[in-house]
């Protein structure tokens, strides 16, 4: 039996029959990720700069300020700001899509043994399936851009958040939950000033994750032309342009590192107010 037929018939058949569906879907998704990056190419780059060494230097001390304001600088100076700054807004926003969509998710799951048991094999088909096969259905449904490459980001980098999110609540002591219970909590009082600010820690490490997921596909996503510092690696690869490559890593690498340490540190810091 070949699975990949069955597959394709299915993925033919979406597209015919729903093309209306993706193409509005198309022009939300496009035209939200779009007007971050108008917003983006706004902005000077040295008061970009300034704002995020400021954002690192309240939640992640001086020294990850200092390595924000050099490590800046240096895309800046390597002339790769533009691409820096698409590839940043690709990223927000897929991961503001991925949170939406995860975080309501990641509760259902944990607050239903049913809806946990179906979305625990769909996650781990979601974790385990190569990335570049996510590029294939992105590029039937949306054809070539930002977009494809935002949806293949968004199911790629889900499922951390979700399991944490999860994990999260479910670990918050029965004993706290049954003394609010007795107070005359509801429901959604239980939930929003019981669970989930006891469970913030927790969640807030997948949105670590999620973005990191989200930076990691992205730059795959550059195969099917949604640009940013993954067009400057794809280049160098393509055209055997070692130092084009290398540059365009450490730029990736230099925005993994600053995304990676603010959203650790607003990790920490919730933790040391509990």
């Amino acid at each position: 039996m070949m699975i990949g037929q069955y597959i394709e018939t299915g993925i033919t058949w979406l597209t015919e029959h729903f093309s209306p569906f993706f193409d509005g879907l198309s022009y939300i998704v496009g035209g939200f990720i779009e007007c971050f990056q108008d917003v983006l190419y706004g902005i000077p780059f040295y008061v970009t700069i300034g704002l995020i060494t400021l954002l690192s230097w309240f939640k992640a001390g001086r020294w990850t300020a200092l390595f924000t304001v050099l490590g800046l600088l240096l895309i800046y100076g390597m002339g790769f700001w533009f691409e820096t700054m698409q590839t940043l807004a690709l990223v927000l926003s897929s991961t503001g899509i991925a949170l939406l969509l995860g975080i309501p998710l990641g509760i259902w799951t944990a607050r239903s043994a049913r809806c946990n048991q179906i979305a625990r094999p769909i996650l781990d088909f979601m974790q385990t399936m190569p990335a570049f096969v996510y590029l294939i259905p992105a590029v039937l449904f949306f054809g070539l851009g930002t977009v494809p490459g935002a949806f293949a980001t968004i199911i790629f980098a889900m499922p951390p958040v979700v399991r944490l999110t999860s994990l999260g609540i479910s670990q918050v002591p029965e004993t706290i939950i049954e003394a609010s219970r007795s107070f005359g909590a509801t429901p959604s009082q239980l939930l929003f000033k019981v669970q989930l600010p006891l469970a913030l820690p927790t969640i807030l490490t997948g949105v670590n994750q999620t973005i990191m997921m989200s930076l990691s596909m992205v730059v795959i996503a550059a195969m099917i032309s949604a640009g940013g510092l993954g067009e400057i690696v794809l280049k160098g690869i393509t055209q055997m342009k070692i130092g084009l490559g290398f540059e365009g890593g450490i730029a990736v690498v230099i925005l993994a590192i600053i995304l990676d340490r603010i959203t650790q540190g607003l990790t920490k810091r919730n933790k040391l107010k509990k």
